[in-house]
């Protein structure tokens, strides 16, 4: 029988099938305009729920999983580097998927598609929301009906963020395994040279401890006391969620695992860990007065997937909050650094 299990690594969760996942801290965006890619500041800590078993809700119990803790309106995102292996991941936020905008569900959909692709999706920011951008994901309280979830479904019951994996199909694993064999003979024979611009994995300092894959849930759902936070939207970035151009039948047609993440208010931390939160998110605009980068990130190989009207539809948090009254200041050109295939400027040819 397959290993369902999902394990923390440091702050880092692995879940079957060689899939890694970290959330993120970051800038939040001004939720007009589209912008680029704010930076990473930071790893939230990841905790197992079963390991404080006296001062977490009952019903957090039953859920399993992890939970990690958020400031009211901090943005996240979640990275997805350091998967191993190709897999189909799905990503719901309070049981509604954040890339086709529909209910949760066991099972792999392409129309719409209701998973992101791993390892050609290097990370998600935010909901599926318009062609080429997404909505960051941004902390609020449930029961305002600012949450994605309240916005789609009308109601506020689960909460956090949810995660579950498909691997490839037994035979097109093998022989995926088999083709990055013969790529590494064939790396192998070809010198390598380091330096400047040689890849730097990020490692997290090794932590014991794993989370059994959740019992499903009991029927009519669980209180709404519960869960203390769900993700709504803030600003736009520019950024695609990638269309798998893998036939449907090429996955597994049971997940691996999966886990359920609890978004914890910083004084609920305190209370159920002990443990000190993360100090309050960085001011942005200090950030950039002080020339740290922006990022843009563009695949020439890809092909964006279109948005749901029903993610499409979905009001930032601040409807509900109100303004927004941090101060923005946009990044100068030079500070939005290209990732992968940058553009650049035309190289023009001549008589030769």
């Amino acid at each position: 029988m397959a290993d369902t299990t999902v394990r923390i690594d440091g702050n880092t969760l692995r879940l079957p099938g060689g899939v890694a996942v970290r959330f993120i801290r970051t800038l939040r965006l001004p939720e007009s305009g589209t912008h680029p890619l704010p930076p990473g500041l930071g790893e939230f800590p990841v905790r197992r729920v079963a390991d404080f078993p006296d001062t977490v809700p009952e019903a957090w119990l039953a859920r399993g999983g992890v939970m990690l803790p958020v400031y009211l309106r901090e943005a996240m995102w979640l990275s997805f580097g350091g998967t191993t292996e190709p897999a189909a991941l799905q990503v719901g936020v309070g049981k509604v998927c954040a890339v086709s905008g529909k209910p949760w569900s066991d099972r792999l959909t392409r129309e719409p598609q209701n998973y992101v692709v791993l390892p050609r999706q290097p990370w998600l920011d935010g909901i599926n929301s318009g062609k080429g951008t997404v909505r960051q994901f941004v902390a609020v309280p449930l029961g305002l009906g600012a949450t994605v979830e309240g916005q789609v479904t009308g109601e506020e019951v689960w909460g956090g963020v949810q995660l579950q994996t498909f691997p490839l199909s037994e035979p097109r694993l093998a022989q995926w395994r088999e083709e990055e064999r013969r790529r590494a003979e064939r790396a192998r024979a070809t010198p390598q040279f380091g330096g400047y611009g040689a890849a730097m994995p990020m490692a997290a300092p090794p932590a014991p401890g794993s989370v059994p894959a959740p019992a499903a849930a009991p029927a009519g759902g669980a209180p709404r006391a519960a869960a203390a936070m769900g993700l709504g939207v803030g600003g736009s970035m520019r950024q695609e969620v990638y269309q798998d151009d893998r036939p449907l039948k090429d996955w597994a047609e049971r997940p691996g695992g999966r886990v359920f993440v609890h978004l914890v208010t910083p004084p609920e931390w305190r209370r159920i860990t002990g443990e000190a939160p993360p100090p309050s998110p960085v001011d942005r605009a200090a950030y950039t007065r002080a020339g740290l980068p922006w990022f843009d990130y563009y695949d020439q190989d890809a092909d964006d997937l279109a948005p749901t009207g029903t993610l499409e539809a979905v009001k930032p948090v601040g409807d509900w909050l109100g303004d927004d009254h941090e101060p923005w200041q946009a990044p100068e050109p030079g500070q939005v650094t290209p990732l992968k295939d940058a553009q650049g400027k035309p190289v023009e040819d001549g008589d030769w």
